[in-house]
């Protein structure tokens, strides 16, 4: 049995799923925000519940937005403050008397979607996230790989490449970026970025979706919006792809709701990318809002 749960800072998501990876339970539970104990005895308070429903202890794994010092085993995160440099992981395994497996949501959402059905055979998957923020998780032979300092998949601190900065021509903005630094691929290729790319070329704020909507309708500070977004995201998704090459890309967030994306991607990537290199396939993540809990149960499943 595989016990997931997606560690969030509102709430609290367990799923637990069989040896078919079929989900069997689910529970939603306020998040502690301010009281460490009371966190980590909600998370073992649930666990002890369902081991008694099925008369089994379960596989346990976290799915938190941050990730663990890679030496000491604190917990660096910003949305969940009680647990803010706090060891969560071996607290937990303390208090339950087993071990228990903890990772990025980005990696999650990346290992349900690897462990879907129709991908588990890939070799790899690399899930992206065009959501308030962009980021992502890679998938290698069905294990997130998180990398020395538990940074792999931090795709969206990595900057804008040149040829996205001149594709961006000489009124280009130079985006802040919640991490200190400037120029990071989380401010332009998100939902928010691709915001804020309107609001600077066009002087207007308007919502994603009403952008989208424009640009279905013909107007033209949208089509021109568009067209813009769609080049800068495959010059970005090409050096990606020339530094992981992945089999399948699954997409994931609010902006990868947008169908145009799917059409646009696999014409304009080619010539971004080495003359050998062939377009992973781009899909549309399957799992949604499902994917942490999903994932992070399967954080388990090879040893």
């Amino acid at each position: 049995m595989y016990y997931g749960f997606d560690v969030g800072g509102t709430k609290i998501e367990f799923g637990a799923f069989n040896e078919n990876l079929e989900r069997i339970a689910t529970e939603r539970i306020p998040t502690q925000t301010e009281d460490y104990a009371l966190l980590v005895d909600d998370i073992a308070s649930l666990i002890a519940k369902y081991d008694a429903e099925f008369g089994v202890e379960g596989k346990v794994g976290l799915g938190i937005p941050g990730m663990e010092d890679a030496e000491t085993g604190a917990l660096l995160t910003s949305n969940v403050p009680a647990a803010k440099g706090q060891f969560l992981r071996k607290d937990l395994e303390a208090k339950i008397g087993r071990s228990v497996k903890i990772d990025n949501d980005a990696n999650c959402f990346a290992l349900s979607e690897a462990w879907d059905e129709e991908l588990k055979d890939s070799p790899s998957v690399m899930g992206l996230i065009l959501g308030t923020g962009f980021g992502g998780g890679l998938i290698f032979d069905g294990k997130a790989f998180s990398g020395y300092s538990h940074v792999a998949g931090e795709l969206g601190h990595s900057r804008l490449p040149i040829d996205a900065w001149f594709h961006l021509g000489e009124n280009a903005p130079l985006l802040g970026c919640g991490c200190g630094n400037k120029g990071c691929l989380d401010s332009y290729l998100s939902g928010r970025g691709f915001e804020l790319l309107y609001a600077h070329y066009y002087g207007e704020e308007k919502k994603a979706i009403d952008i989208i909507k424009a640009n279905e309708a013909g107007e033209a500070n949208a089509v021109e919006h568009v067209e813009r977004f769609m080049e800068l995201l495959a010059i970005c998704f090409a050096n990606l792809f020339t530094c992981f090459d992945p089999h399948v890309v699954a997409l994931g967030g609010g902006l990868s709701n947008f169908e145009l994306i799917y059409e646009e991607l696999p014409k304009r990537l080619p010539k971004h990318l080495l003359s050998v290199a062939r377009v992973p396939r781009i899909i549309k993540a399957k799992h949604g809002d499902s994917g942490g809990v999903r994932g992070a149960a399967f954080l388990n499943i090879k040893e």
